[in-house]
């Protein structure tokens, strides 16, 4: 059996861009939890936004380097893995259902937990959608074609 294969020299890279990224990303959402903080018993919404906004956002950068750019092999490390990655939260989410639900809060909590999930994905849909309607109305690559 062989032996798995040592990490190489561009590893390093694409490992910083990824630590980086996620240090810029946990700092804005822990800001945003400062800004918005948490009332017992009712919906996070710091951790419901980061989450929204990063799906939203999500949506909106794999489109552009994946059909709309030829970005840097470092973005989506850095962007999607990093920042992107370290800004949402399903341990806070899923800790946050578990505290509505051990206050007593049950219709909350899964609404909380329902509702995270329809709003997260709705917004990564949003983003992707209203990206490659962007791009198409702007002249974007040739697989869209002109419209």
């Amino acid at each position: 059996m062989s032996e798995p294969a040592k990490p190489g020299p561009a590893d390093a890279f694409v490992l910083a861009a990824v630590a980086c990224g996620g240090g810029l990303g946990a700092g804005l959402r822990y800001w945003l939890a400062l800004r918005i903080p948490a009332r017992p018993g009712t919906i996070p919404w710091a951790t419901l936004l980061a989450n929204t906004i990063g799906c939203l956002a999500i949506g909106v950068l794999m489109v552009l380097i994946t059909e709309v750019w030829s970005p840097h092999r470092l973005i989506r490390p850095f962007l999607g893995v990093g920042v992107l990655g370290g800004f949402t939260t399903f341990s806070s989410y899923s800790s946050e259902v578990r505290t509505l639900l051990g206050s007593g809060a049950t219709g909350t909590a899964l609404g909380y937990l329902g509702g995270t999930v329809v709003v997260c994905l709705s917004a990564v849909a949003a983003g992707t959608g209203t990206t490659r309607w962007i791009a198409r109305r702007r002249g974007g690559p040739a697989r869209y074609g002109t419209s």
